[in-house]
């Protein structure tokens, strides 16, 4: 017999409700229908599942297994569903979204579109989850050479250093890519944007270290171990105790764009881009009449 969507949705049910009854509530068949389906699906696998009492239902151990793979399997059903209903706009991104600018271009795009909403979904990713289906649009802060995509600049992001609020780079107001030369960089060469490419000509940092995920180059900047280079938007969406972003004088600004597959454009692109351009102009003005006071 193969296996249905049914059988996995009711493993998961009787798990999170905690009984067969509550399950059939939730499922709204009857409790026998339950039981039925979670003693087809076992015998399907040729294993037991769950542990039954009268009160109570475990997993056993191989159940814990199948259950990790059913709840998988069935976000993925869901995201396949979401894709072909376009119910929503799925933006990815890998480590920040459109930073300070996020909640402006969200509140705009819901008065504008109140029946699609726009949802941002972190996705590490070299595109942000385009390429893997989980986005249809993409925010790359990185080049996107990929003759499937096309892409839009939408604004530039000024570039942050992120160093340990402890060291002594972190009692300094703004840096220098030339302060940062006699540290350890973090480098996070699959989804980041920094490269030794920065400091040319000048000295390049002593060791480069290597990681994978904002998360995990937080955590080595925060203990000391390394000091960062990113575009402000992770200053915004990544506050971490332990680390200070500090303006990095001299550095060139990271270009924003949004990047979507070239022959699948999605609904109310051209109102995103809009948005979205129009967000980053708007604060570069603001910093210009800030500037001049």
């Amino acid at each position: 017999m193969d296996l249905e969507l049914r059988h996995l949705r009711t493993l998961v049910a009787v798990v999170d409700e905690g009984t067969f009854t509550d399950a059939a509530d939730r499922l709204r068949v009857s409790q026998a229908t339950v039981s039925r389906t979670i003693a087809t699906l076992e015998a399907a696998l040729g294993v037991r599942l769950l542990q039954r009492t009268t009160r109570h239902v475990s997993l056993t151990g191989t159940g814990a297994q199948v259950l990790a793979h059913a709840r998988r399997v069935l976000d993925e059903v869901a995201l396949l569903r979401r894709i072909a209903d376009r119910a929503e706009l799925r933006v990815g991104y890998a480590w920040a979204a459109l930073g300070r600018h996020t909640r402006r271009v969200q509140k705009r795009w819901a008065a504008a579109h109140p029946r699609t909403p726009l949802v941002f979904v972190q996705s590490g990713t070299p595109t942000a989850g385009l390429a893997e289906g989980a986005a249809d649009v993409a925010v790359v802060r990185r080049p996107l050479d990929d003759v499937r995509f096309d892409t839009a600049l939408v604004g530039a992001e000024r570039r942050m250093a992120a160093v340990a609020t402890d060291g002594p780079l972190g009692r300094r107001r703004t840096l220098r890519l030339a302060d940062l030369a006699p540290y350890t960089i973090a480098i996070d060469e699959r989804t980041g944007t920094t490269t030794l490419d920065l400091w040319h000509p000048g000295p390049t940092p002593t060791t480069v270290r290597t990681t994978r995920g904002v998360d995990e180059w937080l955590t080595l900047i925060a203990a000391g171990q390394a000091v960062g280079v990113t575009p402000e938007a992770t200053a915004h969406q990544n506050p971490r105790p332990g680390v200070a972003y500090r303006p990095l004088r001299g550095a060139p600004a990271v270009p924003v764009r949004l990047a979507w597959w070239r022959d699948d454009v999605p609904h109310h692109l051209a109102d995103l881009l809009t948005m979205a351009g129009e967000a980053y102009r708007s604060a570069k003005g603001e910093n210009r009449v800030l500037g001049s006071r």
